[in-house]
């Protein structure tokens, strides 16, 4: 789009130049790193389809920007997604419900949905992701690009320091469940009615209770793999054993026939040694 390349001309380099017309003198300047909007993040986003204009005032046109209109409040996602039919399958409403209520928002008023969702790169991807492992690395990178980064965390909050290895000392295997689970897995309360929970808690509530997500029922059906079992629920009319054919995770991939089957014969090994053991004692005897 030409308007669009316009902006891109600015934001869409990592340099910039600024020329005096009275001297001819030119400086060039590097752009600062939250202000460049790379053309194929942008053009691989959702919002890939819409001009800069429709969401950022026309006299952006104007050059250096004014500050007024640099400090203009952008639009809330329920600005374009909110009560309309054709996003009524997403929740929106719900899950701006959420948000409000979660320790991001009560923390801070500074604090918006695009603090995580940047408006000129987020991609949907736990819906539309065919390698679970790169939306987990992608919903995990959202977090940590201000929870294991001290410049960015340091915007919205005044604490002198963060250490997520070190927060997270309890859990074992650090490493393997930061590569297999996202951080909303044990940060989000659990919410059955949209595909995926804002509601974040406050670190003294999240999940520290191996049994949560190591059980038959696992946390990861109605969190992680939700998606994928909201699909089987639909296709097959029951829900498929989607952690199975997904990944192993230690107490959850489980299957109750089997479980029978092998106490049974567990049963009968057990029995075959007394049988045995009975038999040397009454021959000795």
């Amino acid at each position: 789009m030409d308007d669009n390349e316009a902006c891109f001309k600015c934001h869409g380099e990592s340099k910039f130049q600024l020329e005096d017309e009275l001297t001819g003198r030119v400086l060039t300047r590097q752009v600062c790193k939250d202000h460049m909007i790379l053309r194929e993040e942008y053009y691989a986003s959702n919002h890939k389809s819409f001009p800069c204009f429709d969401c950022h005032s026309r006299e952006f046109a104007i050059f250096p920007h004014p500050l007024d209109i640099r400090l203009e409040e952008p639009w809330a996602c329920l600005d374009c997604h909110g009560y309309d039919e054709d996003y009524a399958q997403y929740q929106f409403e719900k899950i701006e419900e959420e948000y409000l209520a979660s320790t991001h928002h009560l923390a801070t008023e500074e604090f918006s949905c695009w603090k995580c969702h940047d408006n000129h790169s987020y991609q949907i991807s736990i819906r539309n992701t065919e390698n679970l492992t790169e939306t987990i690395a992608y919903d995990n990178a959202i977090c940590l690009s201000c929870h294991a980064d001290f410049d960015q965390f340091q915007l919205l909050t005044d604490r002198e320091g963060i250490n997520i290895i070190q927060t997270h000392d309890w859990l074992p295997n650090q490493a393997l469940h930061f590569q297999s689970v996202r951080c909303i897995e044990c940060h989000t309360q659990v919410n059955d009615s949209i595909l995926v929970a804002h509601l974040i808690l406050p670190k003294e509530e999240a999940v520290q209770n191996c049994n949560e997500c190591h059980s038959s029922d696992s946390r990861l059906i109605h969190t992680l793999y939700k998606h994928q079992s909201l699909e089987a629920r639909e296709k097959y009319g029951f829900l498929n054993a989607v952690v199975i054919n997904e990944a192993y995770v230690i107490g959850a991939n489980r299957n109750y026939i089997l479980g029978l089957i092998s106490l049974f014969v567990f049963g009968l090994v057990v029995l075959g040694l007394a049988t045995h053991l009975a038999f040397r004692i009454i021959k000795k005897v």
